[in-house]
């Protein structure tokens, strides 16, 4: 008996002690950041998570109803002491994903491509260059059940990025598949290139071409573009790296260009419907979703449509640490901002 109390005794001095330990391990800043009390305003959340270390920030609400609000804090670029400006371009990274989805529901739509049409039917020449390309049809690529590796993940793809995109392809040709086609999800870029390429080899053109016919016209969007290489760099807010002084937004990872305003009047429309005619709705709710986010060095975003109050909320932070807590805090602030929201429609009603 004495024995048995010893050992209990001893089981939980270490998880007692684990406990503290573990303590000097928490990012400190998160608690932080969600304990606060709500502020009453979004300028006043923006300013809070200026104060927790992000360099600038734009946040665009629409609400159902109501006029468009823009918010910014923090800044646009950091050496120069210029704000923040809500109408600044923004790198959009994978947000761009959504654009790309609609693009290949048209064309599956006007029977241009079939989501069962496999890789190798597709770019033949890339079968025995990627595994499995003679079952990975065009549904998985869409939906990340390909298993074709992550191109992001390769060595030094983010310290030294690839020009174009041969060279990115170039990172994952011959490497192992990570799981046979169709057995598993992983978000892999990958799929997504090899969709860019699918797309321009049947247009015959670029497909941000066919993005700016199919979307952005008839959507009126002038301040959306397929990479910093076609913008005023000026008009673009500057991107930040923890550790690092430069602004980094010269860097290129082929990343869309847009304003929060752009990308939020994109992200009603393809959520209530209006961007697709009723063929179109059917195929693109049944290969992928209606909201994203985006991360590449220096800009992280945040896309979302929320039915129940009728608002989309676009939030653009310029300050990244792929190793640190910078996107647990966006995703925390951007909670916060939608509690805000709700906080004032109920008092609304």
């Amino acid at each position: 008996m004495q024995k048995k109390k010893r050992i209990v005794i001893i089981i939980r001095i270490i998880l007692l002690s684990g406990t503290i330990i573990s303590m000097f391990f928490v990012p400190w800043i998160l608690v932080k950041a969600w304990l606060m009390p709500l502020p009453d305003t979004i300028p006043e959340q923006l300013n809070e998570a200026i104060g927790l270390g992000f360099d600038g920030m734009i946040v665009y609400v629409d609400q159902g109803g109501k006029e468009p609000s823009f918010y910014a804090a923090g800044w646009k670029n950091r050496e120069n002491k210029i704000p923040a400006d809500p109408h600044s371009l923004f790198k959009i990274a994978s947000i761009g994903k959504l654009y790309d989805a609609v693009a290949v529901t048209k064309l599956i739509n006007a029977k241009r491509l079939s989501l069962d049409k496999t890789l190798a039917d597709y770019l033949p020449e890339l079968v025995g260059r990627i595994e499995n390309a003679d079952k990975i049809t065009l549904r998985m690529m869409v939906q990340h059940r390909s298993g074709i590796p992550n191109l992001t993940d390769t060595p030094n793809f983010w310290t030294n990025p690839p020009e174009n995109n041969k060279e990115a392809l170039e990172r994952v040709l011959d490497l192992p598949a990570d799981f046979e086609p169709d057995k598993n999800y992983e978000y892999s870029n990958s799929n997504y290139l090899l969709i860019t390429e699918i797309i321009e080899k049947e247009l015959g053109y670029p497909k941000f071409q066919y993005i700016k016919e199919k979307i952005l016209t008839p959507l009126g969007l002038k301040n959306t573009f397929a990479s910093i290489r076609e913008v005023n760099m000026d008009d673009v807010m500057s991107g930040y790296y923890v550790g690092i002084e430069d602004d980094i937004k010269n860097d290129y990872y082929g990343s869309m260009i847009a304003t929060a305003e752009d990308v939020g009047i994109f992200l009603r429309a393809l959520n209530d419907g209006s961007l697709l005619s009723g063929g179109e709705q059917e195929i693109y709710a049944s290969i992928y979703k209606y909201d994203h986010t985006g991360l590449i060095p220096g800009y992280q975003s945040i896309a979302k449509y929320y039915q129940d109050i009728d608002t989309v909320v676009i939030q653009f932070v310029n300050t990244t640490n792929f190793d640190g807590y910078t996107w647990n805090l966006s995703e925390i602030i951007y909670n916060r901002i939608i509690q805000i929201i709700r906080r004032e429609t109920s008092m609304d009603h």
